[in-house]
């Protein structure tokens, strides 16, 4: 990463007197986004390939599932752009699909690194988002959300939660790895 790149974005937690509102969104996603991407590439190639946790997620995996995650809701749900393939981190076409094993997968050939590179891109275009509309602003018609469009502010606090809960099972994942 450029340090052009950097200063861009927020990677410390963000500061209790900093400015509110989106500005604020903008660096806690840039935080936890860079605290997950940090924890993965800090592995060893076998350990972001080993899983450590019974559901058999690794941490490669976990962290195509959130770049996916994140641009599910903020480019294909709120701005109601195409995704080339937004389900991208499911092994079906059908995620919720029960009669098949539905983890998160990820190709031999992707390296953790190419997945921090293209999560950072994504973090670009929210950061794009956030700058460009209100919170109040309602999800556009036509993606991810037909019938009840959530506010731009309720799909931060969702993709905030969301990180949160991901970034505690890498915590624990990271303690269990064999030393």
């Amino acid at each position: 990463m450029s340090e052009d790149q950097r200063m861009a974005r927020n990677v410390e937690e963000p500061p209790k007197s900093g400015p509110a509102g989106a500005a604020r969104w903008a660096a806690y996603l840039d935080w936890i986004r860079s605290e997950i991407s940090a924890a993965v590439l800090a592995l060893t190639a076998e350990e972001q390939r080993a899983s450590m946790v019974p559901s058999g997620w690794t941490p490669v995996e976990l962290l195509s599932h959130v770049l996916h995650m994140e641009q599910r809701w903020f480019v294909w749900g709120f701005l109601g752009e195409r995704v080339a393939d937004p389900w991208g981190d499911w092994d079906v076409d059908e995620p919720w699909d029960e009669t098949v094993d539905g983890r998160w997968q990820v190709p031999a050939d992707v390296t953790a690194e190419q997945l921090a590179e293209r999560l950072e891109q994504i973090g670009a275009r929210t950061r794009e988002v956030l700058t460009s509309y209100s919170l109040e602003t309602l999800s556009s018609p036509g993606g991810r959300f037909a019938d009840d469009p959530p506010s731009l502010e309720w799909i931060c606090f969702h993709v905030l939660a969301e990180y949160a809960r991901h970034a505690g099972h890498l915590d624990i994942v990271v303690e269990l790895r064999p030393r």
